[in-house]
Protein backbone atom coordinates (compact mmCIF):
# COMPACT_ATOMS: atom_id res chain seq x y z
CA UNK A 1 0.00 0.00 0.00
CA UNK A 2 1.32 3.41 -1.02
CA UNK A 3 0.13 6.37 1.07
CA UNK A 4 0.52 9.57 -0.94
CA UNK A 5 0.31 12.60 1.37
CA UNK A 6 -0.41 15.77 -0.62
CA UNK A 7 0.57 18.53 1.81
CA UNK A 8 0.07 22.26 1.52
CA UNK A 9 3.27 24.30 1.62
CA UNK A 10 1.37 27.34 2.93
CA UNK A 11 3.16 26.87 6.24
CA UNK A 12 4.93 24.30 8.36
CA UNK A 13 1.78 23.46 10.34
CA UNK A 14 0.26 21.21 7.65
CA UNK A 15 3.52 19.32 7.32
CA UNK A 16 3.95 18.96 11.08
CA UNK A 17 0.56 17.43 11.70
CA UNK A 18 0.67 15.14 8.67
CA UNK A 19 4.11 13.96 9.79
CA UNK A 20 2.66 13.15 13.22
CA UNK A 21 -0.11 11.10 11.58
CA UNK A 22 2.27 9.33 9.19
CA UNK A 23 4.57 8.50 12.10
CA UNK A 24 1.66 6.94 13.99
CA UNK A 25 0.62 5.10 10.83
CA UNK A 26 4.15 3.73 10.37
CA UNK A 27 4.02 2.23 13.85
CA UNK A 28 0.89 0.31 12.85
CA UNK A 29 1.86 -0.57 9.28
CA UNK A 30 5.66 -0.36 8.95
CA UNK A 31 5.56 -2.08 5.54
CA UNK A 32 3.36 0.58 3.95
CA UNK A 33 5.18 2.97 1.64
CA UNK A 34 4.95 6.66 2.60
CA UNK A 35 5.33 9.29 -0.12
CA UNK A 36 5.08 12.99 0.70
CA UNK A 37 4.00 15.14 -2.25
CA UNK A 38 4.68 18.74 -1.30
CA UNK A 39 6.71 21.86 -1.98
CA UNK A 40 7.84 21.91 1.65
CA UNK A 41 11.61 21.80 1.95
CA UNK A 42 13.36 18.44 2.16
CA UNK A 43 15.18 19.59 5.31
CA UNK A 44 11.93 20.43 7.08
CA UNK A 45 10.30 17.15 6.10
CA UNK A 46 13.32 15.16 7.24
CA UNK A 47 13.21 16.95 10.59
CA UNK A 48 9.45 16.41 10.92
CA UNK A 49 9.52 12.72 9.96
CA UNK A 50 12.60 11.79 11.97
CA UNK A 51 13.51 8.13 11.59
CA UNK A 52 10.32 7.23 9.67
CA UNK A 53 11.25 6.25 6.09
CA UNK A 54 9.55 8.28 3.38
CA UNK A 55 10.02 9.58 -0.14
CA UNK A 56 9.34 13.08 -1.39
CA UNK A 57 7.81 14.16 -4.66
CA UNK A 58 8.42 17.90 -4.93
CA UNK A 59 4.99 19.12 -6.04
CA UNK A 60 3.21 22.43 -5.49
CA UNK A 61 -0.48 21.55 -5.09
CA UNK A 62 -1.94 24.75 -3.67
CA UNK A 63 -1.22 28.39 -2.85
CA UNK A 64 -2.91 29.00 0.46
CA UNK A 65 -2.48 32.67 1.31
CA UNK A 66 0.67 34.53 0.32
CA UNK A 67 2.21 36.15 3.38
CA UNK A 68 4.94 38.72 3.93
CA UNK A 69 5.49 37.48 7.48
CA UNK A 70 3.75 35.38 10.12
CA UNK A 71 0.97 37.93 10.69
CA UNK A 72 0.48 39.60 7.32
CA UNK A 73 -1.52 38.45 4.25
CA UNK A 74 -1.20 39.75 0.67
CA UNK A 75 -4.53 39.25 -1.20
CA UNK A 76 -3.23 40.61 -4.51
CA UNK A 77 -0.22 38.31 -4.57
CA UNK A 78 -2.46 35.42 -3.53
CA UNK A 79 -4.77 35.96 -6.51
CA UNK A 80 -1.80 36.13 -8.87
CA UNK A 81 -0.38 32.93 -7.41
CA UNK A 82 -3.72 31.15 -7.78
CA UNK A 83 -3.87 32.08 -11.45
CA UNK A 84 -0.32 30.83 -12.01
CA UNK A 85 -1.12 27.58 -10.22
CA UNK A 86 -4.05 26.89 -12.52
CA UNK A 87 -1.66 27.04 -15.49
CA UNK A 88 0.85 24.65 -13.88
CA UNK A 89 -1.53 22.07 -12.43
CA UNK A 90 -2.50 20.11 -15.59
CA UNK A 91 1.10 19.16 -16.41
CA UNK A 92 1.86 18.31 -12.77
CA UNK A 93 -1.25 16.14 -12.51
CA UNK A 94 -0.28 14.29 -15.68
CA UNK A 95 3.29 13.69 -14.51
CA UNK A 96 2.38 12.58 -10.99
CA UNK A 97 -0.43 10.29 -12.15
CA UNK A 98 1.97 8.66 -14.60
CA UNK A 99 4.63 8.16 -11.91
CA UNK A 100 2.15 6.67 -9.46
CA UNK A 101 0.76 4.29 -12.07
CA UNK A 102 4.31 3.10 -12.72
CA UNK A 103 4.67 2.10 -9.06
CA UNK A 104 2.13 -0.69 -9.61
CA UNK A 105 0.82 -0.44 -6.03
CA UNK A 106 -2.58 0.39 -4.57
CA UNK A 107 -2.65 4.06 -3.57
CA UNK A 108 -4.50 6.11 -0.98
CA UNK A 109 -4.36 9.90 -1.33
CA UNK A 110 -4.24 11.81 1.97
CA UNK A 111 -4.85 15.54 1.46
CA UNK A 112 -3.77 18.24 3.94
CA UNK A 113 -5.37 20.16 2.46
CA UNK A 114 -4.83 21.05 -1.26
CA UNK A 115 -8.10 20.86 -3.21
CA UNK A 116 -6.19 19.58 -6.26
CA UNK A 117 -5.51 16.32 -4.40
CA UNK A 118 -9.06 15.39 -5.46
CA UNK A 119 -8.10 15.72 -9.13
CA UNK A 120 -5.10 13.44 -8.65
CA UNK A 121 -7.15 10.85 -6.76
CA UNK A 122 -9.77 10.84 -9.51
CA UNK A 123 -7.11 10.46 -12.19
CA UNK A 124 -5.79 7.40 -10.35
CA UNK A 125 -9.14 5.99 -9.30
CA UNK A 126 -7.74 6.05 -5.75
CA UNK A 127 -9.58 6.69 -2.47
CA UNK A 128 -9.18 10.18 -1.02
CA UNK A 129 -9.08 11.09 2.67
CA UNK A 130 -8.80 14.66 3.97
CA UNK A 131 -6.88 15.62 7.12
CA UNK A 132 -7.93 19.13 8.06
CA UNK A 133 -9.07 21.71 10.55
CA UNK A 134 -10.12 24.04 7.71
CA UNK A 135 -10.32 24.16 3.94
CA UNK A 136 -9.32 26.90 1.53
CA UNK A 137 -13.01 27.25 0.69
CA UNK A 138 -13.56 28.87 4.10
CA UNK A 139 -10.42 31.00 3.92
CA UNK A 140 -11.08 32.34 0.41
CA UNK A 141 -14.78 32.79 1.15
CA UNK A 142 -13.86 35.37 3.78
CA UNK A 143 -11.45 37.30 1.51
CA UNK A 144 -13.94 39.10 -0.72
CA UNK A 145 -15.73 38.74 -4.04
CA UNK A 146 -12.57 38.27 -6.13
CA UNK A 147 -11.90 35.04 -4.26
CA UNK A 148 -15.42 33.60 -4.59
CA UNK A 149 -14.64 31.48 -7.68
CA UNK A 150 -11.65 29.97 -5.90
CA UNK A 151 -13.71 29.29 -2.78
CA UNK A 152 -16.44 27.61 -4.84
CA UNK A 153 -13.93 25.50 -6.76
CA UNK A 154 -12.20 24.39 -3.55
CA UNK A 155 -15.51 23.38 -1.97
CA UNK A 156 -16.48 21.37 -5.04
CA UNK A 157 -13.18 19.48 -4.94
CA UNK A 158 -13.30 18.85 -1.19
CA UNK A 159 -16.70 17.22 -1.58
CA UNK A 160 -15.15 14.50 -3.77
CA UNK A 161 -13.37 12.88 -0.82
CA UNK A 162 -14.54 9.73 0.92
CA UNK A 163 -13.55 10.56 4.53
CA UNK A 164 -12.66 13.62 6.60
CA UNK A 165 -10.27 13.24 9.51
CA UNK A 166 -11.37 16.39 11.30
CA UNK A 167 -8.72 17.94 13.51
CA UNK A 168 -9.77 19.93 16.57
CA UNK A 169 -9.71 23.75 16.69
CA UNK A 170 -11.63 23.54 13.41
CA UNK A 171 -13.57 25.82 11.12
CA UNK A 172 -16.78 24.60 9.50
CA UNK A 173 -16.14 21.96 6.82
CA UNK A 174 -19.54 21.14 5.23
CA UNK A 175 -18.06 18.69 2.75
CA UNK A 176 -20.75 16.02 2.88
CA UNK A 177 -18.80 12.89 3.83
CA UNK A 178 -18.20 10.69 6.88
CA UNK A 179 -16.20 12.46 9.60
CA UNK A 180 -13.83 11.11 12.24
CA UNK A 181 -13.21 13.74 14.95
CA UNK A 182 -9.65 13.75 16.28
CA UNK A 183 -7.83 14.95 19.35
CA UNK A 184 -4.62 16.98 19.19
CA UNK A 185 -2.36 15.85 16.36
CA UNK A 186 1.04 16.77 17.77
CA UNK A 187 4.39 15.13 17.25
CA UNK A 188 6.41 13.63 20.09
CA UNK A 189 9.68 15.17 21.37
CA UNK A 190 12.71 13.05 20.50
CA UNK A 191 15.37 14.82 22.60
CA UNK A 192 15.86 15.21 26.35
CA UNK A 193 14.43 18.69 26.98
CA UNK A 194 16.30 19.07 30.28
CA UNK A 195 19.66 18.32 28.68
CA UNK A 196 18.84 20.69 25.83
CA UNK A 197 17.96 23.45 28.31
CA UNK A 198 21.23 22.94 30.16
CA UNK A 199 23.23 23.07 26.93
CA UNK A 200 21.50 26.35 26.05
CA UNK A 201 22.10 27.77 29.55
CA UNK A 202 18.42 28.49 30.08
CA UNK A 203 17.09 29.43 33.55
CA UNK A 204 16.73 26.53 35.97
CA UNK A 205 13.08 27.42 36.59
CA UNK A 206 10.97 26.33 33.60
CA UNK A 207 8.54 29.15 34.37
CA UNK A 208 11.34 31.55 33.40
CA UNK A 209 11.86 29.80 30.05
CA UNK A 210 9.87 31.20 27.13
CA UNK A 211 9.77 29.81 23.60
CA UNK A 212 9.28 32.39 20.84
CA UNK A 213 7.95 30.66 17.72
CA UNK A 214 6.17 32.19 14.73
CA UNK A 215 6.48 29.36 12.22
CA UNK A 216 8.52 29.16 9.06
CA UNK A 217 8.17 32.79 8.00
CA UNK A 218 9.06 34.14 11.42
CA UNK A 219 8.33 37.65 12.65
CA UNK A 220 10.88 40.44 12.97
CA UNK A 221 11.22 42.11 16.37
CA UNK A 222 13.63 44.38 18.22
CA UNK A 223 15.87 42.16 20.38
CA UNK A 224 16.29 45.08 22.80
CA UNK A 225 12.77 44.39 24.15
CA UNK A 226 14.06 41.22 25.80
CA UNK A 227 15.78 43.50 28.30
CA UNK A 228 12.33 44.19 29.77
CA UNK A 229 12.41 40.60 31.08
CA UNK A 230 15.95 40.10 32.43
CA UNK A 231 15.00 37.17 34.66
CA UNK A 232 13.55 35.22 31.74
CA UNK A 233 15.39 33.20 29.12
CA UNK A 234 14.01 33.23 25.57
CA UNK A 235 14.64 30.50 23.04
CA UNK A 236 13.64 29.90 19.44
CA UNK A 237 14.80 30.08 15.84
CA UNK A 238 14.46 33.85 15.28
CA UNK A 239 17.90 35.33 14.47
CA UNK A 240 17.15 38.32 16.71
CA UNK A 241 17.46 36.10 19.77
CA UNK A 242 21.22 35.81 19.25
CA UNK A 243 21.54 39.57 19.76
CA UNK A 244 20.16 39.63 23.33
CA UNK A 245 22.00 38.43 26.47
CA UNK A 246 18.96 36.41 27.57
CA UNK A 247 18.16 35.07 24.10
CA UNK A 248 19.13 31.61 22.86
CA UNK A 249 18.98 30.09 19.37
CA UNK A 250 17.89 26.51 18.92
CA UNK A 251 20.61 24.45 17.23
CA UNK A 252 20.08 23.82 13.51
CA UNK A 253 17.75 20.90 12.86
CA UNK A 254 16.20 20.98 16.35
CA UNK A 255 12.44 21.41 16.37
CA UNK A 256 10.86 23.95 18.76
CA UNK A 257 8.86 20.97 20.05
CA UNK A 258 12.04 19.54 21.59
CA UNK A 259 12.40 22.40 24.11
CA UNK A 260 8.68 22.89 24.79
CA UNK A 261 8.51 20.47 27.77
CA UNK A 262 11.09 22.68 29.50
CA UNK A 263 9.21 25.95 28.88
CA UNK A 264 6.48 27.49 30.97
CA UNK A 265 5.14 29.65 28.16
CA UNK A 266 5.29 30.21 24.42
CA UNK A 267 4.77 33.47 22.51
CA UNK A 268 3.30 32.71 19.12
CA UNK A 269 0.77 33.51 16.39
CA UNK A 270 -2.51 31.63 15.84
CA UNK A 271 -1.26 28.36 14.33
CA UNK A 272 -2.86 24.93 14.51
CA UNK A 273 0.21 22.73 14.94
CA UNK A 274 1.93 25.09 17.39
CA UNK A 275 -1.26 25.10 19.47
CA UNK A 276 -1.38 21.29 19.40
CA UNK A 277 2.22 21.00 20.53
CA UNK A 278 1.89 23.59 23.30
CA UNK A 279 -1.46 22.28 24.57
CA UNK A 280 -0.11 18.76 24.47
CA UNK A 281 2.83 19.77 26.68
CA UNK A 282 0.73 21.91 29.08
CA UNK A 283 2.58 25.09 28.05
CA UNK A 284 0.82 28.43 28.45
CA UNK A 285 0.23 30.30 25.18
CA UNK A 286 0.75 34.05 24.84
CA UNK A 287 -1.07 34.69 21.58
CA UNK A 288 -0.31 37.63 19.28
CA UNK A 289 -3.49 38.74 17.50
CA UNK A 290 -3.69 38.28 13.73
CA UNK A 291 -5.98 39.88 11.13
CA UNK A 292 -6.70 38.93 7.51
CA UNK A 293 -6.81 35.13 7.88
CA UNK A 294 -10.15 33.65 8.86
CA UNK A 295 -8.70 30.70 10.78
CA UNK A 296 -6.98 33.06 13.26
CA UNK A 297 -10.18 34.14 15.01
CA UNK A 298 -11.35 30.52 15.27
CA UNK A 299 -8.04 29.46 16.83
CA UNK A 300 -8.07 32.40 19.24
CA UNK A 301 -11.54 31.46 20.45
CA UNK A 302 -10.57 27.79 20.70
CA UNK A 303 -7.51 28.68 22.76
CA UNK A 304 -9.67 30.48 25.28
CA UNK A 305 -11.87 27.38 25.55
CA UNK A 306 -9.12 24.79 25.88
CA UNK A 307 -5.79 26.29 26.94
CA UNK A 308 -4.07 28.44 29.55
CA UNK A 309 -3.32 31.69 27.81
CA UNK A 310 -2.76 35.44 27.58
CA UNK A 311 -3.82 37.53 24.57
CA UNK A 312 -1.44 40.14 23.12
CA UNK A 313 -2.03 42.88 20.57
CA UNK A 314 0.54 43.31 17.82
CA UNK A 315 1.52 46.65 19.40
CA UNK A 316 2.12 44.92 22.75
CA UNK A 317 4.24 42.28 21.01
CA UNK A 318 6.42 44.89 19.30
CA UNK A 319 6.83 46.87 22.52
CA UNK A 320 7.79 43.84 24.59
CA UNK A 321 4.70 44.16 26.78
CA UNK A 322 4.33 40.39 26.91
CA UNK A 323 2.50 39.95 30.25
CA UNK A 324 4.97 37.34 31.46
CA UNK A 325 4.51 38.61 35.01
CA UNK A 326 0.76 37.95 34.83
CA UNK A 327 -0.93 34.65 35.69
CA UNK A 328 -2.16 32.58 32.78
CA UNK A 329 -5.90 32.75 32.22
CA UNK A 330 -7.55 29.34 32.67
CA UNK A 331 -9.50 27.67 29.86
CA UNK A 332 -13.27 28.10 29.81
CA UNK A 333 -13.74 24.38 29.13
CA UNK A 334 -11.56 21.30 29.50
CA UNK A 335 -8.40 20.11 27.82
CA UNK A 336 -8.57 18.35 24.45
CA UNK A 337 -7.62 14.67 23.99
CA UNK A 338 -3.97 14.25 23.01
CA UNK A 339 -4.10 11.10 20.91
CA UNK A 340 -5.29 12.60 17.62
CA UNK A 341 -2.40 11.26 15.52
CA UNK A 342 -3.05 7.71 16.73
CA UNK A 343 -6.79 8.16 16.14
CA UNK A 344 -6.10 9.29 12.58
CA UNK A 345 -3.77 6.35 11.91
CA UNK A 346 -6.36 3.90 13.24
CA UNK A 347 -9.06 5.49 11.09
CA UNK A 348 -6.88 5.22 7.97
CA UNK A 349 -6.17 1.55 8.61
CA UNK A 350 -9.86 0.83 9.18
CA UNK A 351 -10.89 2.81 6.11
CA UNK A 352 -8.47 0.89 3.90
CA UNK A 353 -9.49 -2.45 5.38
CA UNK A 354 -13.07 -1.65 4.40
CA UNK A 355 -12.31 -0.24 0.93
CA UNK A 356 -9.27 -2.36 -0.01
CA UNK A 357 -9.64 -5.70 1.80
CA UNK A 358 -5.94 -6.67 1.55
CA UNK A 359 -3.83 -3.45 1.54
Amino acid sequence: MLILACISAHGFGHGSRTAAVLTALHRRKPHWRLVVSSALSADFLAMAMGAVPFEQRHCHWDVGVVQADALGADPGATLAALEALELRLPAQLEAEAAWLQQQNEPVLVLGDVPPAAALLAERLGAPLVWLANFGWDAIYGAMGSLFEPHADQALSLYRRGQLLLQCPLAMAMPWGMPVVSLGLTAGVPRLDAQQLAVSLDLPADPERCVLISFGGLGLDFDPAVLARWPEHGFVGSSPELAQAPNGRLLPPGVRPLEILPRCGRIITKPGYSTFCEALGQDVGIHLVHREGFAEAAVLEAALQRHGHHRLLSQAAWQAGDWQLDQPLLPPEQGALPRDGADQAAAALVQFLQETCPSP
